[in-house]
């Protein structure tokens, strides 16, 4: 396992990384899923739907979501190798922060379910949705897939329905969460 652990961290261009306890655990126990999370990163960064820039920029918010500074930096030095712009690259990172409050903010007024708080303006600015650098059928895939990871129903359903308005289709869509839970996964073993 040692070997596979060697080809994850050249794969994602790691050079030196003191070994976290799940990944050593998985190292020292010698578990097959290290193997299988080596090939679903691979897989997820790979897809027919999204460009390499796309899922880097997409990993690298899923990352910035996680509050995993090692991914971040190791996906967003990838999405600049692969032509993503610094605009575009802060962009990614905004979109996690901007999401993270709005998923809290819908999240509650699902669960409390009260007129009161539906009747309430959010107060939240969302300048950034109107023109984003990233574009805007970008924008609500990462918008979505940060959702998805953040547990927000009422958030997941109304960006999935944008993104169908817009001529997004459902095998993009679902590239997208299939690659935040990927890279939400891959999080637990490098951080």
């Amino acid at each position: 396992m040692e070997e596979v652990k060697n080809s994850l961290f050249e794969d994602l261009e790691i050079d030196n990384l003191n070994e976290r306890i799940a990944l050593k655990a998985m190292v020292v126990g010698e578990t097959r899923y290290l193997k299988d999370l080596r090939i679903n990163i691979k897989n997820a960064l790979k897809t027919d739907y999204m460009s390499e820039k796309e899922a880097l920029l997409m990993a690298f918010a899923i990352a910035i979501n996680e509050k995993n500074e090692i991914l971040a930096d190791i996906f967003g030095r990838k999405a600049e190798k692969a032509g993503a712009e610094e605009a575009e690259i802060a962009e990614a990172a905004a979109c996690s922060s901007l999401l993270a409050s709005n998923n809290v903010l819908y999240r509650f007024r699902h669960f409390a379910d009260k007129d009161e708080y539906e009747n309430e303006p959010a107060r939240i600015k969302m300048n950034i949705m109107m023109k984003p650098v990233i574009g805007k059928e970008f924008f609500e895939l990462i918008s979505l897939a940060v959702s998805a990871v953040n547990g927000c129903e009422r958030c997941v359903k109304a960006h999935e329905d944008s993104l169908l308005k817009m001529g997004s289709n459902t095998k993009r869509i679902f590239e997208s969460i299939r690659l935040a839970s990927v890279i939400t996964s891959l999080g637990k073993v490098i951080y």
